[in-house]
């Protein structure tokens, strides 16, 4: 991760420690019973719902977390019953590698978690295209998400599930103002 993405060794290693707790985290949870009892308007009634998985999923994760979003989103949909296709960002396709290897030494079925690595624009379009997925994770920009969203939507059966975070970058304005100390000084710790 430090040789790939340029992540300091001490970040590094928080988030294969997070990494990891997110797994373990999931993997409980896939043990619990889903569903959930909600009353009905009438007395007496209840409506009961439950969890199915959707199929295929494809993760897609951004290049700056690109080992604790990048197994948060394949823990999660493996806990919910899913195979999952795992794209990581292109930038960061290394991690994503090495990630998948370490889950198939586990114990992980080649079957049941696919790496797919590739560009966005080539293999993450393709992918989210493709009829044969029942669901996307994405983390990435707001522009990617509401075209997967228009992808999605385009497709003929079901609603196809979208679960996307987006967003997350924002703006330093530096002027001559500015300390120049300081502009360094908060330019790295972003």
């Amino acid at each position: 991760m430090t040789m790939e993405q340029g992540k300091p060794v001490i970040e590094a290693k928080g988030e294969i420690m997070h990494s990891a707790d997110t797994f373990e985290w999931f993997a409980e949870e896939g043990k619990r019973a889903y569903g959930q009892v909600i009353p009905h308007g009438q007395p007496g009634r209840r409506h009961l719902t439950v969890k199915h998985p959707v199929g295929v999923v494809a993760a897609i994760s951004p290049w700056n977390f690109p080992l604790a979003i990048f197994l948060g989103q394949v823990s999660a949909a493996l806990a919910a019953g899913n195979t999952v296709i795992a794209k990581p960002a292109e930038q960061t396709c290394l991690v994503g590698y090495r990630a998948v290897q370490l889950a198939h030494e586990a114990g992980i079925p080649t079957d049941v978690l696919q790496f797919l690595p590739g560009t966005g624009a080539v293999v993450g379009s393709a992918l989210t295209a493709d009829e044969r997925i029942g669901g996307v994770c994405f983390t990435g920009s707001t522009g990617t998400a509401k075209l997967i969203n228009r992808t999605l939507a385009n497709r003929d059966g079901a609603i196809i599930p979208l679960i996307a975070e987006t967003g997350g970058q924002n703006a330093m304005v530096v002027d001559s103002t500015s300390q120049p100390e300081q502009v360094v000084n908060d330019v790295v710790s972003s």
